[in-house]
């Protein structure tokens, strides 16, 4: 009877043995491949908010890139290291610059054939290395990630610091890349695996489920519109169409496009967290301004640079990393860095809008035909039975005046101390300003400011 019972004891053990040395590790993977900048943040964020949920045992990270903003970095590093399960990273080809951050930052690195890691030194948009206040930030960031998950911390701030020499390892007057071999002999990385099984098998998980990332079309969209590059031609279309609708009043196409362009602008970053209540306001306050400054209050003063000011503060703002009311702001990197950047971005491509539309506004508003096919090219003549419009006015083209009325773009002139109904050929003129009359056409004398050379 003992024995029965110790065999059937002995037989449970060996089944329930078997079921767990059977149990399958849940592993959540998504890929990294482009540079690291709020795209790159967005995917990882919704990586460890889904791994988490899943209760994935597992976080692999399929890397591939040569670097990126710090900022993004920086939080994809925190993302990794306070993940509540083991990560890992598999590179494949290059984990340069904010690459190399975010690698370190993972339980186990493994690199496939032929990849590097290193070359982290912070560089400015053409490439140039920048002074060593922004360097300072980037090594301690290096060797603190390092020394967290117990690899050599000064291997890593060789990766930043070209000063810094390694026995062996690292010459002094060079940045510090490792290829697939060299990091494996330094005890740098785990392994060499070209595919996310390779990893997980030299990992010691023989039985296991991937779940991989999948992106709906939202996020995709978003992904597309937070890209800066995207960002700057959303901008291009604000400006450009406030300027045109300020320029010809009535046309509708114009704000439809700049309201449209301020849409995708400011949606994706608010869904995102990163636009804030009072960003959007600010912007609405900047817009008022604008157009009070041109259709209610006379020439251009306070309302009018206000308004410039706030457009381009929440513009800037948005496009910054927010936690509540303050934005992410250290003065001895990152904040400033990033401000700088995306105040270059907002104010280049506000630029580029109003000599775009400027342009625009010279050849649709001034050209009789430009229109094309939805304009009505057929000559009106007299002898067609049409009334030829009064020429006595002509006279005047090539005589200068005075505009007796502000000028949007319709309004009075005085010349010779005589009265005429004229509109601006581009542009808003002033009450007061010399103007030249530079045609007649459409019953109405055209002018243009007077050129004072």
């Amino acid at each position: 009877m003992r024995i029965k019972t110790f065999l059937i004891a002995l037989f449970c053990l060996m089944i329930c043995s078997l079921g767990i040395s059977q149990s399958s590790h849940q592993v959540y993977y998504f890929t990294i491949d482009d540079n690291i900048s709020k795209p790159a943040l967005r995917k990882t964020e919704k990586a460890v908010k889904e791994a988490k949920e899943q209760k994935a045992d597992y976080l692999l990270l399929e890397l591939n890139t040569f670097g990126g903003e710090l900022d993004a970095a920086d939080k994809i590093r925190t993302l990794l290291l306070n993940a509540p399960m083991p990560t890992m990273v598999l590179i494949n080809n290059n984990a340069a610059s904010a690459g190399a951050l975010i690698s370190i930052a993972c339980d186990s690195i493994y690199m496939a054939a032929g990849s590097s890691i290193g070359a982290a030194s912070v560089v400015d948009q053409e490439g140039k290395i920048m002074p060593d206040k922004y360097q300072s930030y980037m090594r301690s960031l290096m060797r603190t990630t390092a020394e967290k998950n117990g690899r050599d911390p000064d291997i890593a701030q060789a990766m930043v610091d070209p000063d810094i020499s390694i026995k062996g390892i690292s010459e002094k007057g060079k940045v510090l890349t490792f290829t697939t071999e060299e990091a494996i002999n330094n005890g740098f990385c785990e392994g060499m695996a070209e595919d996310k099984e390779e990893v997980l098998q030299k990992s010691g998980l023989s039985n296991y489920t991937i779940t991989e990332q999948k992106l709906s079309w939202i996020d995709k969209l978003i992904l597309f519109l937070v890209n800066p590059a995207v960002s700057g031609i959303l901008i291009m279309c604000i400006v450009g169409g406030i300027y045109f609708e300020l320029q010809a009043p009535g046309l509708g196409l114009p704000i439809v496009i700049a309201i449209l362009g301020a849409l995708l602008y400011f949606a994706p970053h608010y869904l995102e967290g990163l636009a804030q209540h009072w960003e959007i306001l600010l912007f609405i306050i900047g817009v008022v301004l604008l157009f009070l400054e041109f259709f209610v209050i006379p020439g251009f003063g306070v309302a009018g640079v206000s308004g410039i000011v706030l457009i381009v503060g929440a513009l800037v703002l948005t496009m910054i990393f927010n936690v509540g009311f303050h934005f992410h702001f250290d003065p001895s990197f990152d904040g400033a860095y990033e401000v700088a950047k995306n105040l270059v971005i907002v104010i280049v491509s506000m630029v580029a809008g109003f000599f775009i539309a400027l342009w625009l506004c010279k050849k649709v508003i001034t050209a009789q035909t430009r229109f094309g096919s939805i304009a009505l090219n057929t000559e009106l003549t007299a002898d067609k039975g049409f009334v030829a419009q009064d020429m006595k006015l002509e006279h005047l083209v090539g005589r200068e005046g005075i505009a007796a009325t502000f000028m949007r773009p319709a309004g009075k002139i005085e010349i010779d101390g005589d009265l005429y109904d004229a509109t601006s050929e581009y542009g808003l003129i002033d009450k007061g300003c010399p103007v030249t009359v530079v045609k007649f056409e459409n019953a109405q004398l055209v002018v243009q400011k007077k050129n004072n050379d």
